[in-house]
């Protein structure tokens, strides 16, 4: 008995010992991978020579666009696409097979903008990823070195879109791959606070470990590439045949860190439209989920690094707030009240520099929902339906 109750408090300080190491683990990950520092904005490749530092001429750019039954949201955004300031660029839309009013849409915004310009993936292509093929189509038909990718439903924040996503390759010759952040309108609902969420921590984390030399993804609805690296590395075909991935799959083979640049100006992000059903946003959660585990074995090991720490964190905290003493469970408190702190600083400060939707409180509600929803989802059974 005399040995249990002299056992006791070393276990208590072990706990609180092994707290307080998770916690500065985690301090280390916000502030090195999750913190937006005014200067880290634009972020070029590595070993980027001084006298690159002059930006060369603006030369032309392809924006390239899949659309699949995207009628209305081609006549609210694609016009905002084809009047950006800039002085080359063309703007290619592939019909992916649309079965509404989106080709006429086309023809009439063609007929109107000669910047336009409009291919199509036939009705009948019954292939696993529709959209990969869409965007091969219009990557052959671009006419420039640069692409720019985005989506229908998505519209830049400011008419210099163009111009501040392709910068890094003025500045520096080594860019082939340029990341951007593609963020959601802003509504008032529980699912849209976690599409907030949701877009905020997973910008944060691929932006910053991209800034950091560690790309390992990319969103489809704000990116570019240059049209020689996808030709020589042979586009989507390499890539594991998967439904999704035209994005983050493709980004996580051709971006290293001598050839990525990060672009986290307010200019240069894209807004969409959210889903508006949770069934909805399952499904998008899902289909992205779905190739995680294709990504490179550096890439998987960094990902898991930060929820399986979180999980250790909490698990700490709720053991001694179960068996320790009232000291203890003030210690546990004061490290809680600290990290969320911490955490709410840095997503606050970086949603502040990049102009997106500031977190509130409920952060700390998402800190743990969040992990235990996308693990739930990862548990499910794969569907079988795989098509766009």
């Amino acid at each position: 008995m005399t040995e249990l109750i002299d056992y006791i408090p070393r276990l208590w300080l072990y706990l609180l010992a092994g707290a307080a190491a998770v916690m500065l683990y985690q301090m280390w990950f916000w502030l090195r991978y999750m913190l937006v520092r005014r200067k880290s904005l634009l972020v070029l490749p590595p070993d980027t020579k001084k006298e690159e530092d002059n930006p060369q001429k603006e030369t032309g750019v392809s924006v390239i666009v899949a659309a699949r039954n995207e009628e209305n949201n081609l006549r609210n955004y694609l016009h905002q696409l084809l009047e950006q300031d800039y002085p080359e660029f063309e703007v290619i839309v592939v019909n992916d097979g649309s079965e509404d009013g989106t080709q006429e849409v086309l023809d009439e915004y063609a007929a109107r903008y000669p910047r336009l310009k409009t291919t199509f993936v036939p009705r009948q292509a019954r292939i696993l990823s529709s959209k990969k093929l869409a965007l091969t189509l219009g990557v052959k038909a671009a006419r420039y070195e640069y692409l720019l990718f985005t989506d229908a439903d998505c519209c830049p924040a400011s008419p210099d879109w163009i111009r501040e996503m392709t910068e890094p390759y003025r500045r520096s010759d080594r860019t082939e791959v340029v990341l951007g952040l593609g963020a959601y309108f802003k509504e008032k609902s529980a699912l849209n606070r976690l599409i907030q969420y949701e877009t905020l921590f997973t910008a944060l984390q691929y932006l910053g470990m991209a800034a950091a030399s560690h790309p390992y993804m990319g969103v489809g609805r704000n990116l570019s590439y240059r049209k020689s690296l996808f030709m020589e590395r042979q586009g989507f075909a390499h890539l594991p045949v998967a439904r999704a991935g035209d994005d983050d799959l493709l980004v996580n083979r051709f971006a290293g860190k001598k050839n990525t640049a990060v672009v986290r100006t307010e200019e240069s992000i894209t807004w969409s439209v959210p889903k508006h059903t949770w069934a909805e946003w399952y499904q998008q959660r899902k289909r992205h989920l779905s190739v995680s585990g294709l990504y490179k074995t550096g890439s998987k090991i960094r990902l898991c690094i930060e929820p399986l720490s979180r999980a250790a964190w909490y698990g700490l905290l709720i053991t001694m707030l179960c068996i320790g003493s009232w000291q203890l469970q003030c210690a546990a408190a004061g490290l809680y009240v600290a990290r969320l702190l911490m955490q709410l600083t840095v997503m606050r400060v970086s949603a502040g520099r990049m102009g997106v939707p500031k977190p509130g409180l409920e952060t700390a509600f998402w800190d743990i929902a969040f992990p235990l929803l996308t693990l739930w989802i990862l548990m499910l059974p794969k569907s079988k339906h795989v098509y766009w």
